[in-house]
């Protein structure tokens, strides 16, 4: 399988993935996130993982090349979840796995509050951006977008996993 993951952060996911799979493509906006993921995966010899400074919304990848994509904590951060969706849907082969996990602070009580303090706070630049919606939200985005549900579970209040695949 040809797996191609958004947000990789320091690599960890896509480094336990890499041995299961053809190929990996990571990917993170910081670019010292992707520097300590490099020097992770050579630490432990893995060389089927190439690592990039980018942003989904910004590749210029060929359409329907990737097996799964994994979009693991990162949707809340994304300023525009529907057309990363549109992006990812674009770039998974018919029959392939969408993956993420999200966290949905709609549906926390206390978390929700973070609606209001969120916007200041990326303003002072004391957080990121942090988008503020419900499980039932980022489910209905993903049938809208075109992915078929196959699995859904919340691990707790506030956040969703799941699993979406391409007709």
């Amino acid at each position: 399988m040809t797996v191609f993951e958004f947000g990789c952060g320091t690599g960890s996911t896509a480094i336990i993935h890499a041995p299961y799979v053809k190929h990996i493509k990571a990917t993170d906006f910081s670019q010292n996130m992707i520097a300590i993921a490099k020097k992770k995966a050579e630490d432990k010899n893995i060389y089927n993982i190439s690592f990039e400074c980018a942003e989904i919304l910004d590749l210029d990848e060929r359409k329907e090349q990737f097996d799964v994509i994994l979009g693991l904590n990162i949707l809340h951060l994304l300023e525009d979840k529907e057309k990363t969706l549109l992006k990812v849907f674009t770039l998974l082969k018919p029959g392939g796995f969408f993956i993420s996990s999200t966290a949905c602070m709609q549906d926390h009580t206390f978390l929700r509050l973070l609606k209001y303090v969120a916007p200041i706070g990326y303003f002072l630049g004391f957080i990121p951006f942090v988008k503020i919606f419900s499980k039932n939200d980022l489910i209905q985005l993903h049938e809208k977008v075109g992915f078929k549900k196959e699995v859904e579970w919340s691990p707790e209040v506030s956040s969703l996993f799941m699993i979406v695949t391409k007709d």
